[in-house]
């Protein structure tokens, strides 16, 4: 149980956390570390069987013929990424509750920063590819919110929609890719994926389902030409750039292309789309930051090129390459996140994240300006520090690769450029940021240190890049091992972590990489006046301008295709549709099957006339309501005792009280409407109807024809035969609604509930003045409640509830049940309000119907969870018999609890939403309450 509890910590946390918000920010930053700190203390007795490789697995049904469950695995691999994002997530919280201002909404802040938290934990610990998809896309919507943050500014918003639109358009590409890898493995479970890994390699789905999965994985972790979002995200507060940026977010994507690696690794596809990608997001990540003035710019543009680093080595395809891309994982979240709160701490004491400003910040900050520069010199790669250590196997992988020809200098050329790179914009961070003069119109003068504890989170990380780069075997020798066997599925490479491995190839190319970086550093002047004879390319314009196009060119196209008239929506569903079937109905021609047609009857023939007539009649007088409304009732008449001719003797209840409900309803609405429309279709287009409504009609005929006159199996068989002994009824059709499909009822009867409380809501302040006549100019009948009515509907109601109690208890057996019952009783209290008036009615029958609802639904879930207590699958029922003395033998079954719910669910609706029509006139509720009273 402790995996799915790691996942549900934070989100349990995010909704804890607001209670807190009375006890202050300290409180509130408290409450929000204490989750992070329980999963860590879960992770933790799994720690020895996962460093000798093995895996721990929690898994739960949930939808099981989709292939869906609740699957949670940890592996070396997960808990390198769990310990990444709750390590961090902890020191940010501690640092965030410094860095926001006492204005702002922090434990709002916080209960997303959870929320993103405990999704980044459902991605790497997901052991269903469907449910990590689930997370994957939570992680979209949260990052969404958190960049979002600060709402008032523009830049935030903008490149907040930027996020999601890339990383969600991404995550449509995953989801086919993860379909395409389930179906061909035929499972979406993680370790029967990993075991099929030459199966999906060979089938020829395999380069659409790898294309996909990367598109995916690319769009998260900001790969080219995706990698434009990332810089336009760091207008969101400097915890969240952080955390979202350097740590979890963008190494989602990476994380997936680990996670996968046994699946899809080891092809030439893989080799080229990957390792090229990675190449050109390395360097064109390392010049872009070369070049940015803002001091998170210069993060964000050197994080694209690190994980383009990162996305190389998983590219190459060796082993000893994915030993070095999971290390340099490791050091980037260390180094850049401290990076970043660094810079956060700059901004908040300056007020400017302008390198041209902020100047000489030594004099001013010796503290956050030395651990900045250790942090700076690790991204650098300087040596005793951990990015040294996973820069020198890049390097020396980089020569490994034994490409023909002179493709084989590209790597360690491209490397060793990267390297370059990457020293000159650390040594512009350094030098240009605390030396290179004084400061220049600061916002805030003189800057000075932050609060002690702010700095502890830096403290803390680049603590741990000192550790690593002098004592790495030690200090992440274990875990990098365990992350490594669980990425490659074997035996990992032999491999030695240690400072140095003596002169060679690799520590040449970081000799020069160093020497080069310094010299392009001291050339910058010359580097930025070429740099500015070209053009910037604005991403945020030119994104915000193809959004604007695709938006335009849907405007014209819905404009093209909605004008307001349902009319033509539904001329046009019906030509589509046409379309769409005739040609298959053009070949069928009028097919007649092997059981040929029914034989003749009068009774049939004549309620099928009636039907007909009753239905063209409707369609010919529809713009005179009333008569339309009678004619329509006619129609639903007929199908119930049409069900009723073909035994269905349940539906032809349900479908007379609707019927009923129905009919009361609309004339409650065509109270306040015009008894007539004028004429709104043309002669041609009168024609143009009925030839659609001709031509459709003949398609239909066509297919129930073909379809009814051939022999079919039906899924009714299975029910028939299992309806008594699997649900304790005979009457099948209920056994469905509160057995079989009783989710599907506990759906249906949830929607009912919001469609009539969305009725309530809209009409509970809305006044309508009632008409004074009939279309014709008369006026109404002074006696509003007629005495014979009211005499005749007054004692019928105890005997309406006796027959819905009647109805309801034999159901389960005979025609019956909660749903009929429930209508009987509506139709039998509709009826007291119609005769009687609200006041009268509600003064003797004194229910809220909102209650009414809850308690249906309340019953309806009771039913369903009382059977989790039994160890059996949601809404399973459960059913025996009893002996009384006097009654005799009978049957008690749980679904009858059930059935209660969707009896009380289904009154409380149809009342709701028809008292609530009611009371739309002021006038005619004053009038019934003056005569009640």
């Amino acid at each position: 149980m402790s995996l799915p509890l790691v996942v549900l910590l934070p989100f349990l946390g995010a909704i804890v956390v607001p209670l807190f918000a009375q006890g202050g920010r300290t409180a509130i930053a408290i409450a929000s570390s204490v989750p992070a700190l329980i999963a860590l203390a879960a992770l933790f007795p799994h720690w020895s069987a996962l460093s000798a490789g093995g895996v721990v697995l929690h898994s739960y049904e949930w939808l099981p013929t989709l292939g869906l469950s609740f699957s949670f695995r940890l592996d070396g691999l997960a808990l390198l990424f769990a310990l990444l994002i709750l390590i961090i997530g902890v020191l940010i919280i501690l640092y965030a509750h410094y860095y926001l201002k006492a204005h702002e909404n922090v434990a709002k802040f916080y209960s997303l920063l959870l929320c993103f938290k405990g999704s980044m934990l459902g991605i790497v610990l997901s052991g269903n590819l469907l449910l990590m998809l689930i997370f994957w896309e939570l992680t979209s919507l949260t990052s969404f919110l958190l960049i979002s943050f600060w709402t008032h500014k523009q830049n935030a918003r903008r490149g907040a929609r930027m996020a999601l639109a890339i990383t969600g358009g991404g995550g449509l590409a995953l989801m086919a890719g993860i379909l395409l890898i389930g179906n061909i493995a035929g499972s979406f479970e993680l370790d029967a994926v990993l075991a099929a890994g030459d199966q999906i390699k060979a089938h020829a789905l395999y380069p659409v389902a790898l294309t996909l999965v990367l598109l995916g994985a690319f769009t998260k972790s900001a790969q080219f030409p995706f990698h434009f979002w990332l810089p336009h995200a760091m207008e969101a507060p400097t915890p969240v750039s952080a955390y979202l940026h350097s740590a979890t977010m963008v190494k989602a994507g990476i994380f997936l292309m680990a996670r996968l690696y046994p699946a899809l690794a080891g092809t030439e596809q893989w080799f080229y789309m990957v390792s090229f990608t990675g190449l050109a997001t390395l360097l064109l990540g390392a010049w872009v930051a070369m070049f940015k003035h803002d001091l998170k710019g210069l993060l964000a543009h050197s994080t694209v090129s690190h994980l383009g680093l990162i996305t190389l080595l998983f590219g190459m395809g060796t082993k000893m390459a994915a030993v070095a891309a999971l290390f340099h994982v490791i050091n980037h979240a260390t180094f850049k996140a401290s990076l970043f709160m660094a810079a956060g701490i700059i901004d908040h004491e300056t007020g400017t994240r302008d390198m041209r400003r902020i100047n000489g910040l030594w004099r001013y900050m010796p503290h956050t300006a030395t651990l900045a520069m250790v942090a700076a010199s690790s991204m650098a790669g300087v040596p005793l520090l951990n990015g040294f250590l996973s820069k020198e196997m890049f390097f020396a992988e980089s020569l490994e690769l034994n490409l023909p020809g002179l493709w084989a200098w590209v790597p360690p050329i491209a490397a060793t450029l990267a390297g370059i790179f990457a020293v000159a914009y650390s040594a512009r961070f350094v030098h240009d940021v605390f030396f290179n003069g004084k400061p220049v119109d600061l916002p805030h003068f003189p800057p000075h240190e932050p609060p002690r504890y702010m700095k502890i989170p830096v403290e803390i990380l680049v603590f741990a890049c000192v550790m690593v780069g002098v004592f790495p075997a030690i200090s992440v020798g274990p875990l990098l091992f365990a992350a490594a066997s669980a990425t490659l599925g074997s035996s990992t490479p032999d491999y030695q972590l240690a400072v140095m491995h003596g002169l060679n190839l690799p520590l040449l190319m970081s000799f020069t990489a160093f020497l080069g970086g310094l010299f392009m550093y001291s050339q910058r002047k010359r580097l930025f006046a070429f740099h500015d004879r070209f053009r910037e390319i604005d991403e945020k314009a030119i994104f915000e301008a193809v959004v604007s196009w695709f938006v335009n060119l849907a405007g014209r196209f819905t404009r093209r295709i909605e004008n307001g008239s349902l009319q033509r929506y539904a001329m046009l569903l019906m030509v589509s549709v046409i379309a769409v079937a005739a040609l298959p109905l053009a070949e069928a021609g009028f097919y007649v099957g092997e059981n040929g047609l029914s034989a003749f009857d009068w009774p049939t023939a004549t309620a099928a006339g009636v039907l007909i007539i009753s239905a063209l009649a409707t369609a010919f007088w529809h713009r005179e309501r009333f008569y339309a409304l009678v004619l329509l009732s006619v129609v639903g008449l007929i199908v119930a005792l049409g069900f009723a001719r073909f035994s269905a003797p349940d539906l032809a209840m349900t479908q007379l009280s609707v019927e009923v409900v129905t009919i009361v309803l609309l004339m409650l609405a065509l109270y306040y409407m015009p008894s007539w429309t004028p004429m709104e279709s043309t002669r041609a287009q009168r024609i143009r109807d009925v030839v659609i409504a001709l031509t459709a009609g003949t398609g239909m005929t066509l297919v129930t024809l073909a379809m009814l006159t051939q022999s079919f199996s039906s899924i009714s068989d299975f029910f028939l035969q299992n309806s008594k002994p699997g649900g304790g009824g005979t009457n099948v059709v209920n056994v469905i609604l509160v057995d079989f499909r009783g989710f599907d009822t506990l759906g249906e009867i949830t929607v009912l509930a919001i469609a009539a409380l969305g009725i309530y809501a809209m009409l509970k302040n809305t006044d309508l003045p009632a008409p004074p006549g009939d279309g014709l100019g008369r006026v109404w009948a002074r006696d509003q409640y007629p005495l014979m009515l009211t005499q005749i509907a007054r004692p019928m109601l105890p005997l309406a509830l006796m027959v819905s109690a009647y109805i309801f208890l034999r159901g389960h057996n005979v025609p019956g049940g909660g749903f009929i019952a429930g209508l009987i009783t509506s139709v039998a209290l509709i009826l007291q309000y119609i005769a009687s008036g609200m006041i009268w009615t509600e003064d003797r029958i004194p229910i809220r119907y909102h209650n009414v609802i809850g308690l249906g639904l309340l019953f309806a879930v009771i039913a369903g969870a009382g059977s989790l207590a039994f160890g059996y699958p949601f809404l399973t029922s459960a059913f025996g018999y009893i002996n009384w003395p006097v009654v005799g033998k009978f049957e008690v079954a749980s679904a009858l609890i059930f059935d209660l719910g969707v009896y009380l669910a289904v009154v409380g609706a149809t009342l709701l939403a028809l008292v609530s029509i009611g009371r739309l006139s002021p006038y005619s509720f004053a009038k019934s309450k003056k005569e009640g009273a």
